[in-house]
């Protein structure tokens, strides 16, 4: 099972088209225009290609399309940089020759002594690794804290994706739930370019489709961006509040996965908060592994 890749060239080549306007791009606006943003002679100009060549690689006719065509293509787009490393996903994934990555199974797939070892050794924030289908595959103590309801799902495994858009209490958890949303779409699109045969991925892409109108709709928009820094905020049940910033760094020994740790401002709220949540933590899933094993007694 996978993506058609040529209707997701048409839908993000044509979806990016219609977003630019003439003006931005110095060309005249004149009058009776039928579609929305460029037309396909504009891009073809902007891009010294073609009408007819250009018209092939919008109707996903992108395999062969060499990199100087591919980088024509997004400078005439206005890509910006997550656009363009998806632009060149979806040719590589279209070309014949392209070599499937490297799968795991979200079930089988343990972290290694040593990775777990380091996970552990951090004790001042959440660190946890997730693949690109969002499962969250492996954590420290206080990343299993400041996730409890993401591991709260019954009967299924923790998946950051499935939470934000199928458990009510993520609109709770994500005081901006809108963004939040808008990044779980955009990290899943990625994925889906990089591997468009990865069918664990595509029946979850499927299930959030079937279940959720903001992600079907979201979904449309074709819309990626890299997410490697940056700051959040979130509102734990336990402890409130907390601006956290974050760092995701795509792990060398495991291409494909994501280490990310947050981290609180030194001496702020936050920081307390995340002290306050590291100590319910301890308390919390020592007692119940306690209860847990005089219940097996």
């Amino acid at each position: 099972m996978g993506v058609d890749n040529k209707a997701e060239v048409r839908d993000f080549l044509t979806s990016r088209r219609a977003k630019i306007s003439p003006e931005v791009v110095g060309l005249p606006a004149g009058t009776n225009r039928r579609v929305d943003g460029l037309r396909r002679s504009e891009v073809a100009v902007l891009a010294g290609v073609s009408v007819e060549y250009y018209t092939r690689l919008e109707r996903g006719s992108i395999s062969g399309a060499s990199p100087e065509i591919l980088d024509a293509l997004a400078r005439a787009l206005l890509l910006d940089d997550a656009e363009r490393a998806h632009l060149f996903d979806l040719a590589h994934a279209a070309s014949p020759v392209a070599r499937p990555p490297r799968r795991r199974s979200t079930t089988s797939w343990r972290a290694h002594e040593t990775l777990q070892w380091t996970l552990d050794a951090i004790t001042a924030g959440p660190a946890f690794v997730r693949n690109g289908r969002m499962d969250v595959l492996a954590v420290n103590p206080l990343a299993r804290a400041f996730y409890d309801e993401v591991f709260d799902m019954p009967g299924q495994p923790p998946n950051i994706a499935r939470y934000t858009f199928l458990d009510e209490r993520a609109v709770t958890f994500y005081p901006d739930w809108d963004l939040f949303a808008e990044v779980t779409v955009s990290i899943l699109r990625t994925e889906a370019a990089r591997d468009p045969h990865n069918k664990e991925l595509h029946d979850l892409i499927g299930e959030l489709s079937t279940r959720s109108d903001d992600f079907r709709r979201q979904w449309g928009r074709h819309d990626v961006r890299h997410h490697g820094t940056g700051s959040k905020t979130f509102h734990h049940r336990v402890v409130g509040e907390m601006t956290l910033a974050y760092e995701g760094l795509e792990m060398a020994a495991e291409p494909g996965l994501t280490l990310t740790i947050y981290a609180a401002a030194p001496g702020s709220s936050s920081e307390q908060a995340l002290r306050l949540l590291s100590s319910w933590a301890a308390t919390e899933f020592t007692a119940g592994t306690e209860h847990r094993a005089a219940h097996r007694d």
